[in-house]
């Protein structure tokens, strides 16, 4: 992870406070309030401290040399493992391959466009030569998102291991679990709190969008037909006038080929600030990103964070991430440790 540019002791303690208080504080009142949730028992910093001391360090260095030569790796894994841990928690399902018996969750509509299976399984044959059968493919992709964001010189927050690997894998589930660019914020809110998470998580977690592309067909809706219609916390703002023309005329003509738009635009492959200074300009994609400026905490959550030192955004967001990494994980003895990440063992 590239070095923090060093802050006065004084500015750190601020900064330190505005995060305290933009945790705390949470957003919104239509959001889940709830205290923190437990930590499953058997998921544990240094799980494999014993059975494979050298899994986090052959994870790290073949992540950290593949970002260096490709960084479109990163954001590629972080939402690789975002996708897995909405659909059936985070158990490796969507590493799996779809079979005879049915679609699998990578060939749902919302994971086409995903991208890094092929690093993960290369890293997994590395991790299955030094200890075999002992590392799950869900905790591989966990540390594999991790370590690529800081690698890009994001923030890095502690991932407990001992996940084990799902079974099953199915594309109706993905389509049904799995945000859509489309939702409303209170769609956003329930879908989270499905999940154990929060408005607070909601907010943090879509600033991974930093680092993010979106492809014309998933905004069309927001330059061609954007509808009127409220989403029960005041209407979605449109796109920014002059900014959808650009785009209708640069990048998603009508008919033409399904491009990619940066999320962030000038730096997308920076992990900062940008992409909510983006949303509070009205120049967000996604009508799901443009909605969270609908509930005013959690606009004023943005607008905290947006002021304050990018340590600040790099603290929530560590926090909101290691709790999505904890969703749902099977542990103990439950799933299994998968020897290839894409087939479950026969």
């Amino acid at each position: 992870m590239a070095a923090a540019v060093p802050l006065p002791v004084m500015l750190l303690v601020g900064a330190m406070a505005v995060a305290v208080m933009l945790v705390g504080a949470g957003a919104g009142a239509a959001g889940v309030r709830g205290g923190r949730r437990q930590q499953p028992q058997q998921l544990r910093m240094g799980f494999y401290a014993k059975s494979c001391p050298a899994a986090e360090r052959i994870v790290g260095d073949y992540v950290r040399l593949h970002v260096r030569r490709v960084p479109t790796v990163a954001p590629a894994l972080l939402r690789t493992h975002y996708h897995d841990c909405f659909v059936r928690g985070c158990d490796g399902s969507i590493l799996l391959n779809s079979t005879a018996a049915g679609a699998a969750e990578k060939d749902a509509p919302p994971n086409l466009t995903l991208r890094g299976f092929d690093l993960i399984d290369r890293v997994k044959g590395l991790v299955e030569e030094a200890c075999p059968g002992v590392v799950s493919c869900a905790d591989v992709l966990a540390l594999a998102a991790r370590d690529a964001v800081a690698a890009i010189g994001g923030p890095s927050w502690r991932v407990p291991t001992g996940r084990r690997d799902g079974t099953v894998s199915t594309m109706q589930e993905a389509v049904r679990e799995l945000p859509s660019p489309s939702m409303t914020f209170p769609q956003l809110v329930a879908l989270f709190a499905g999940k154990g998470l929060d408005v607070r998580d909601l907010v943090w977690l879509s600033g991974a969008h930093t680092i993010g592309i979106a492809h014309c067909s998933s905004f069309a809706d927001r330059l061609y037909s954007y509808p009127t219609a409220g989403n029960g916390t005041g209407t979605v703002p449109p796109l920014d006038a002059a900014y959808a023309a650009n785009l209708r005329q640069r990048k998603c003509r009508m008919g033409g080929r399904d491009a990619a738009v940066e999320m962030d635009p000038g730096s997308f492959l920076t992990f900062d600030l940008g992409y909510y200074h983006t949303v509070l300009k009205h120049r967000a994609l996604f009508r799901s990103d443009a909605a969270l400026v609908t509930d005013p905490a959690a606009r004023a959550d943005i607008a905290g964070v947006v002021s304050s030192p990018p340590e600040v955004f790099f603290q929530v967001f560590a926090r909101s991430m290691a709790r999505l990494g904890a969703v749902q994980v099977k542990t103990g003895s439950q799933g299994e440790i998968r020897k290839h990440c894409a087939v479950v063992n026969s």
